[in-house]
């Protein structure tokens, strides 16, 4: 493994992120989408749901849950983030929607996945 600038790292874990979320039934709407809020990492469509979907990269194995990875304050601005995309797009307002996390690790063997589905709830 060579080495990665925080930067290059994390593009390349989203990257993966995606990947592994197309491959399992998801259609990437947008990625990076930014706001005053801050930066949704991934918002994608599975099934008829939006996803908005916050990717977690670590060097080494994943370990933890999404629930650890994700504090309240960071799900309080996502839901913030999501609200914001919502009402900027409008077409996507009465779909209904969650929060996933991808887990992403990189190993002496490779990039690792794990994808928590309704990896928390807001009080919508």
């Amino acid at each position: 493994m060579g080495f990665l600038t925080p930067k290059s790292f994390g593009e390349q874990a989203e990257d993966f992120a995606c990947k592994m979320m197309k491959k399992k039934g998801y259609h990437i709407l947008q990625r990076n989408a930014r706001s005053r809020y801050g930066e949704l990492d991934i918002i994608a469509l599975h099934g008829e749901v939006v996803v908005f979907c916050e990717v977690k990269a670590r060097q080494g194995a994943v370990s933890g849950s999404a629930g650890e990875a994700i504090d309240g304050r960071k799900q309080r601005q996502l839901g913030r983030l999501a609200e914001a995309w919502r009402l900027a797009n409008p077409a996507w307002m009465a779909a209904p929607c969650r929060f996933d996390a991808v887990l992403v690790a990189r190993e002496a063997q490779g990039w690792h996945a794990e994808i928590v589905q309704d990896a928390f709830q807001l009080g919508w």
